[in-house]
């Protein structure tokens, strides 16, 4: 990706007026917003309105049929761009795992930087391990997926996004398929990386969580951004009746 015209005091994905439909049904309706280096953006929302599209546009796994989503600069859908390179710098975690289950923790961890981007293996293995140790599962690095919980195989699903080094991690729903006694474990994770500074978008239920960990709050509602704002001021101060309802039924 070309990015060296892009500075750290412009925003490092900028999403402006995205349409995305899939066949007669228009799922983002002109969504635009900026989110900067180091920002923590929560997106919220009903079942079904555009949130989850709304970031696999951002790492080009949907398409987008007008507007226009930057990273670093560099415009996502431009025909050129190398998807791979793109990858590299926006890393995404999903609902579920997608582990391999014949790999142990740390192989399905090593696995992208060495085969993909060809770089040194044992180099690779050292990150790996210390990613391991940051998501808390020292000692599981010879587990497979199989031999581990929900919430362990949810983080080394993180860790292996993070063995690609990127600048800014995509989150979608990853506590919704986890028991409740693992969600927490997941959570921290994410909380901890927000600390050190990742830029981090994440699609969410766990309102509390939200509150806490966001610097800012995205409510979508039918393919738009109805309401937003810093945690406080959304949760407590909403004016869109819609966003009123909507926190009435969760909160």
């Amino acid at each position: 990706m070309n990015t060296e015209n892009w500075t750290p005091d412009q925003p490092i994905v900028s999403i402006k007026e995205v349409h995305k439909s899939f066949g007669d049904l228009e799922v983002l309706k002109g969504v635009s917003l900026d989110i900067m280096k180091g920002e923590v953006i929560c997106i919220i929302g009903p079942s079904g309105s555009g949130k989850s599209t709304l970031i696999r546009c951002v790492n080009a796994l949907n398409d987008i049929q007008s507007g226009s989503i930057q990273v670093e600069g560099q415009e996502v859908h431009d025909p050129r761009l190398d998807k791979l390179a793109l990858r590299q710098k926006v890393g995404m975690v999903f609902q579920q795992y997608n582990l391999f289950p014949h790999k142990t923790a740390l192989e399905n961890i090593m696995m992208a930087p060495v085969l993909v981007l060809k770089e040194d293996k044992d180099e690779v293995e050292k990150r790996a391990r210390a990613l391991i140790a940051k998501v808390r599962l020292e000692g599981k690095e010879s587990s497979y997926p199989g031999e581990l919980s929900g919430g362990q195989q949810q983080r080394v699903a993180i860790a292996r996004s993070l063995a690609m080094q990127p600048d800014v991690m995509l989150f979608d729903e990853v506590t919704a398929a986890l028991d409740p006694e693992t969600v927490k474990e997941v959570l921290v994770t994410i909380k901890d990386l927000a600390q050190e500074g990742m830029t981090c978008i994440l699609v969410t239920h766990e309102m509390g969580f939200a509150r806490e960990i966001a610097d800012h709050i995205y409510f979508t509602d039918r393919g738009v951004i109805v309401e937003h704002g810093p945690p406080d001021t959304f949760f407590d101060k909403a004016q869109d009746p819609r966003t009123k309802e909507f926190l009435s039924q969760i909160l």
